[in-house]
């Protein structure tokens, strides 16, 4: 009896998977498109009105206004007339496809157990029809940046399009950084509900040195030839030649300043700081060593107590204005679900000094910079992916974000949701148009 229970329920479980999968990813570019007369956001602080955006093969290959291309070179005409054109937005140090329920171990594989794991590929354990993904498209968002947690050196990270079977069909860059939680100089203490104190962490010198020895360690040995191969070591390779970045999390300004100097006294040749709550104070020293910024969640509340109230909303425009490429992020509580909030963080910069189409670059351009794709995607331009989409209004506002389509690398995506359909069911139930 017990066994036919269990036996029944794997079966429910297994049809109610079934019916909730996500949607089918869309089959290769065959027909070329060409999307006229809409305005169109290049990504690179350029607005063309009236454009002409074609595409062939899954690549841009016409941008123009919409008087001077040919139409009858193209075999599916979309008139976008009174809607906007965007490139697709793209989510930095995400955990998308890491997760799936919180509250469900055997579905969390963000990290692992160690303190200093280079070698650990985080592209491995994403799932591709997470049916978080599949909400995050609707709002624009169609490429991320899969990034492990845990330990000092959490992991490697790699960037994939948001439409695939597999993680392998999903993969744009594979093993693009590492990432490294750098030892804060401060111990926090109390929680949301209840104030705790700040106090200098008296570990932080050897915390440091124990970083540093880690990279001493793995630049002599791949500068040599070993007689024991060491994985760990070996996954460090690309740091020391330029293949990878090393992705620093801190947020303090003399974690930050440490941090760099001791990449660079190691000879680490690509550096970006993620998170960089107190970045705005060393903008000039980030300029100065090429060091771009990831910016932590700005919707949020300021960490310190004389910090002006609306600091987190402006620390965009604060890193921008000192010549600081700045990227956004969105990590944090509920960061998986939370990554739709992507183009309204954007927003929020906009509203608190930021140019519109500077503010779009926070999520286009800026971060496919950071993340070393600006050749293939970011913006639209001839030559580059066709991966982009067409609002219904201005795609950094919440209440004019909505997709009418969206193409990765030229392919038509759906743009359901399990939120659509419950949307379009109880629309039907009380008669709503």
């Amino acid at each position: 009896m017990i066994h036919k229970k269990i036996v029944l329920l794997t079966l429910v479980l297994s049809i109610s998977f079934v019916s909730t999968a996500q949607q089918t990813p869309a089959p290769k570019q065959t027909k070329s498109i060409l999307i006229i007369n809409a305005k169109t956001h290049v990504g690179n602080g350029t607005v063309i009105e009236n454009s002409a955006i074609g595409f062939k093969n899954g690549k841009i290959d016409v941008v123009t206004i919409t008087s001077n291309v040919a139409k009858g070179n193209y075999e599916t005409i979309i008139d976008a007339k009174g809607k906007e054109i965007y490139p697709g937005f793209i989510a930095p140090n995400s955990t998308l496809g890491l997760v799936e329920i919180d509250a469900v171990k055997s579905s969390d594989d963000e990290s692992e157990i160690g303190t200093f794991n280079p070698h650990v590929r985080s592209i491995i354990a994403y799932t591709a029809d997470s049916k978080v993904v599949e909400t995050v498209r609707p709002n624009g968002i169609l490429m991320a940046q899969i990034t492990p947690r845990g330990g000092l050196i959490s992991g490697t990270s790699s960037i994939v399009q948001l439409d695939a079977w597999h993680w392998s069909d999903a993969l744009i860059k594979e093993n693009d950084g590492i990432h490294m939680e750098f030892p804060s100089s401060f111990k926090r203490s109390g929680s949301w509900f209840e104030p705790g104190t700040i106090e200098p962490n008296k570990d932080y010198t050897t915390q440091i040195q124990e970083v540093n020895n880690f990279f001493v360690n793995a630049k002599a040995y791949n500068s040599t030839a070993p007689k024991e191969r060491n994985l760990v070591l070996e996954s460090t390779k690309g740091l020391f030649n330029g293949e990878q970045t090393l992705f620093i999390h801190a947020d303090e300004a003399k974690q930050m300043v440490d941090a760099i100097e001791l990449a660079k006294s190691n000879g680490i040749l690509k550096i970006v700081i993620v998170g960089g709550y107190e970045a705005y104070k060393i903008g000039g020293f980030l300029k100065t060593n090429q060091v771009a910024v990831l910016l932590k969640r700005v919707h949020d509340m300021p960490e310190n107590d004389d910090d002006d109230v609306d600091l987190p909303y402006k620390l965009a425009k604060l890193l921008t204005d000192q010549g600081v490429i700045v990227g956004l992020e969105n990590s944090g509580a509920h960061e998986r679900m939370a990554t739709r909030n992507l183009p309204f963080l954007a927003g929020t910069c906009a509203a608190y000094g930021l140019d519109k189409e500077q503010a779009l670059q926070l999520i286009t351009s800026n971060t496919a910079k950071i993340l070393g794709i600006d050749s293939f995607c970011g913006t639209i331009e001839v030559g580059k992916d066709a991966t982009l989409f067409i609002s219904e209004g201005d795609a950094l506002d919440m209440r004019t974000n909505k997709l009418s389509a969206a193409f990765i690398q030229g392919r038509a995506i759906s743009l359901e949701t399990h939120q659509t359909k419950l949307n379009d069911r109880y629309k039907e139930k009380y008669n709503q148009k």
